[in-house]
């Protein structure tokens, strides 16, 4: 079918172009903060033609493993935290100063994966911003030097990079978008979320993709 209107611009992997499906492939869970160290949150927005993502840029810092590291806003469980959900949105809220308010809905549940690095299990959820929402910003620039958007095409493009790795000094896959630098648990999170192959294999995927199993027989 040839179309005479206008098209939405192409954009990579197999997960839905619009926001509200995207949101829709996942449930609201506020998962225990026995089953992960961590939480994180893919924060999404409507982009002037795709879906954006919120990324932070963290501070240098030598006691800090995950220094200079383009991350997820997040962070580790605090005694006091009723579940996972309320660690990502603490976080998020000490990190670029976004609340519960700023979001059009509840944060919706990804994930729990395993940041190979760090052996550290992770909490993945994700939320879009709602349209009257405050900026965000980094808030403590201890932890945080920078926060960007990172539109869901640039994914598409990667470049081999040198990087210190769970098993040593490997080449691994990279975007680099605006002279930031996306690369390991954050891009493979990023990649697999919006169905975008990655060619980071030896580290293995990082959650598997709900299918609905087919039957024995």
């Amino acid at each position: 079918m040839t179309s005479t209107g206008s098209t939405s611009p192409a954009v990579p992997g197999s997960a839905p172009a619009s926001l509200s499906e995207i949101l829709a492939r996942f449930p609201v869970l506020a998962p225990p903060v026995s089953t992960a160290g961590a939480a994180v949150v893919i924060v999404l927005r409507e982009g002037r033609s795709e879906v954006e993502t919120l990324l932070i840029e963290r501070a240098e810092r030598a006691e800090d493993p995950a220094s200079g590291q383009v991350a997820f806003p997040g962070g580790h469980v605090s005694e006091g935290d009723g579940s996972l959900a309320v660690t990502a949105l603490r976080e998020l809220e000490e990190e670029v100063g976004l609340s519960r308010s700023d979001f059009a809905g509840d944060l919706r549940y990804v994930d729990t994966v395993l940041a190979i690095r760090f052996g550290l299990k992770v909490a993945v959820f994700v939320a879009a911003l709602a349209p009257d929402a405050k900026l965000p910003s980094a808030r403590s620039v201890e932890e945080v030097a920078h926060v960007f958007w990172l539109p869901r095409s640039a994914l598409s493009a990667s470049r081999p990079i040198e990087r210190e790795t769970s098993r040593g000094l490997a080449e691994v896959h990279a975007t680099v978008y605006e002279g930031h630098i996306l690369w390991g648990f954050t891009r493979r999170v990023l990649c697999q979320f919006f169905g975008v192959p990655t060619d980071d294999a030896f580290i293995g995927p990082v959650f598997a993709p709900r299918v609905t199993p087919e039957p024995d027989g």
